[in-house]
């Protein structure tokens, strides 16, 4: 048995894109065309990153017929033939199911409780299991037929990357063989109004690491891979290219319930960890994708832990943050971030990366980031990749692939 795991082709939807290509387009465009204006209830406007409706249709099972999971359905669709490939296999008990998600059908729960409100009592319709954690997790095990062990990650910004990493120890330990693995979330009125009250929301569109930054643009979307032990099963047959994970690390700041440590450590650590597990060495890295929330205190304290672990070849790094493109989608940005810089690996002969949308204006209060810009032609192919994701609560993990 391999010592490691390796991806099938991600199936994707967000703002920036309804399948890998679409969304890799706008990275390497810079597109922010997904990005719209949106009015929450209560009547206050923001911007953010929502799927058009007209992309999204009714699921067949009414109990699961939600916005988050006609968006999960989409990603699902993509890799369908992934899913069945690894059960016919192993067989439905031998393959795991591993979501991170952290919204538990807030659109049911503001309708309901607008309702009882107004009228002492809940609509018959209103159902307490459908605000259910495991409800993505368990509408994928219904749908693909899968009997395995399943799990639902809620560690804010990090989850669907701690999923990636769960699948994984799961595999490696024998217990699954294979396993459904990502994220999904929405960009909810509870969410908009939430970080709004955090005044973490900016009233522009995200302009992560500048001097001008203001906060974040919240986004939802869905990213899906099939996990396996054996290469075979996840082979891409269009170019021979095979994507496994090389190293994770996590580490936990228990600091702040919304804010990570000033000075970066706690991110560092999952840096340095996710290393010490892949063997490698900074500079091996050709591309990292940043967190880059463009919170004042996220970008200040990530850009600290990057300069610090990759020293010297910091100036040299290619990074950027793909969150301006599609906004921030929460518990589903780790797997949609990591989708990106697989397709960045299997796309590698293109010698292009995705542009860091900003205005160009540097905060020289922190170290200062080789960004991505449009144009950019990378002087060799990408072979390692880098992907961060730090969540609320310090809930801190880096991910390292290759190809």
């Amino acid at each position: 048995m391999s010592n490691t795991v390796y991806f099938s082709n991600p199936g994707v939807i967000c703002a920036a894109g309804s399948s890998i290509g679409e969304l890799w387009n706008a990275c390497l465009s810079g597109s922010q065309n997904g990005i719209k204006r949106v009015t929450a209830i209560g009547g206050k406007e923001f911007y953010a990153g929502r799927i058009e409706d007209s992309l999204l249709t009714p699921v067949s099972d009414a109990r699961y017929d939600m916005r988050i999971i006609r968006i999960l359905e989409k990603a699902l669709s993509q890799i369908q033939q992934s899913v069945d490939k690894v059960k016919a296999r192993y067989g439905a008990d031998r393959i795991g199911v591993f979501i991170g998600a952290c919204d538990n059908g807030s659109e049911f729960s503001l309708a309901g409780h607008r309702e009882f409100f107004a009228s002492r009592n809940f609509s018959s319709e209103y159902k307490l299991d459908m605000q259910s954690a495991d409800y993505p997790a368990a509408f994928i095990k219904e749908k693909c037929g899968l009997t395995g062990p399943s799990f639902v990650f809620a560690t804010a910004c990090s989850s669907s990357a701690s999923a990636v990493i769960k699948a994984r120890d799961m595999i490696l330990a024998g217990i699954i063989d294979a396993a459904v693995v990502g994220g999904v979330d929405i960009a909810s009125d509870t969410a908009l109004l939430g970080f709004d009250s955090l005044e973490a929301v900016s009233d522009e569109k995200t302009n992560p690491f500048s001097k001008n930054r203001k906060g974040i643009t919240l986004g939802e979307g869905a990213a899906l891979f099939v996990v396996s032990k054996d290469a075979e099963d996840v082979a891409d047959n269009t170019n021979g290219i095979t994507i496994k994970l090389l190293g994770a690390g996590e580490s936990a700041d228990a600091n702040h319930m919304t804010a990570p440590l000033e000075d970066g450590s706690g991110a560092a650590q999952a840096i340095r960890e996710a290393f010490a597990d892949s063997g490698l060495e900074p500079c091996d890295v050709g591309y990292l994708n940043l967190h880059g929330t463009g919170t004042h205190l996220n970008d200040a304290m990530e850009s600290k832990a990057v300069s610090e672990v990759f020293g010297e070849c910091v100036k040299e790094l290619p990074v950027s943050s793909t969150k301006p493109l599609m906004g921030h989608t929460l518990g589903a940005s780790g797997a949609i971030e990591l989708a990106i810089c697989t397709q960045a690996l299997r796309c590698a002969d293109q010698k292009k990366l995705p542009v860091h949308v900003w205005d160009g204006q540097y905060d020289e209060e922190i170290p200062r980031l080789n960004f991505v810009k449009e144009g950019d032609v990378c002087k060799e192919e990408i072979k390692i990749a880098m992907s961060n994701s730090f969540g609320f609560g310090g809930c801190n993990v880096s991910l390292i692939i290759g190809r």
